[in-house]
Parts: structure tokens; C-alpha cells; sequence
């Protein structure tokens, strides 16, 4: 089931006190980030935060869950989105654990092709000869 998008404006709204909150849609789902830092995912219309030491520090005793079949379990915050406060230090302790998102590489500039002038048509308009029967 995808995530409704009222339901990630909900959460980015509950978040605004972080600042630096977007929501981005990926595969029907949304990506949560943090001034560009990748910080939790919002699933099935449910909050799934990445797991970090400092994330179990703040939570206490963590629900996990997996945000889609075969994924690695994540801390599932949605019971808790009612508490904005707890919810803003919760997302700052897991964005500080987490390492800065790799810088993506330089497009190279592609050399512009030239396009070669039109050969002149061969006679009756064919551009190659006739085989020969």
C-alpha cells in the first residue's frame, strides 16, 4: 500500500520544529530527510527511522519493524508522532549519529558531436549501388 502524501506532509509538519525536513517520493513510499541526510523513511503510512545508538538513547525500549518486506528493521515511531518534541529529538540524535550523504560525482562535459555533411545521392536518388543478379 503507498503512503498517502497528506500523511508525509503530516509528518514533515510534526517535524518542522527540526528544521531542514523534506519528504521525497520513492517507489510510492517517501524518503525523510534531514538538510539532505537521509534519516528515516515513511512507509504503509507509518514512520520508520533508521536505527542509531544515539536514536535508541532517546527512544528507551525501540518498536522495530521493516519498513517493506526484506528491508532491515527500523525504529517504528508511528504511535508516537502526537509528541512533535520527543519526535524532533529523536530525528537530531539520529542525524547526528549519521555520516554525511556521499557527495554525487560531477557529470562530464560529453564532447558535442559533429554532424557530418549529407553525402550527395547517388544517381536515381539510391544511396548505394544495386547488387548485381
Amino acid at each position: 500500500m503507498a503512503t498517502d502524501a497528506g500523511y508525509a506532509k503530516y509528518v514533515c509538519d510534526q517535524l518542522h520544529a527540526a528544521g531542514g525536513i523534506s519528504a521525497r517520493k520513492m517507489f510510492g513510499e517517501y524518503g525523510l530527510y534531514r538538510h539532505g541526510k537521509i534519516v528515516a523513511l515513511i512507509a504503509d503510512n507509518q514512520l520508520f527511522v533508521k536505527p542509531t545508538p544515539a536514536g535508541e538513547a532517546v527512544l528507551g525500549t525501540p518498536t522495530y519493524g521493516p519498513p517493506y518486506p526484506g528491508a532491515k528493521p527500523f525504529f517504528n515511531v508511528s504511535d508516537l508522532l502526537d509528541d512533535p518534541e520527543w519526535l524532533v529529538r529523536l530525528i537530531e540524535a539520529t542525524d547526528a549519529t549519521l555520516p554525511p550523504p556521499k557527495k554525487k560525482p560531477e557529470k562530464r562535459a560529453t564532447a558535442r558531436t559533429v554532424k557530418k555533411p549529407a553525402r550527395p545521392a547517388a544517381s536515381g536518388g539510391r544511396t548505394r549501388p544495386r547488387p548485381n543478379k
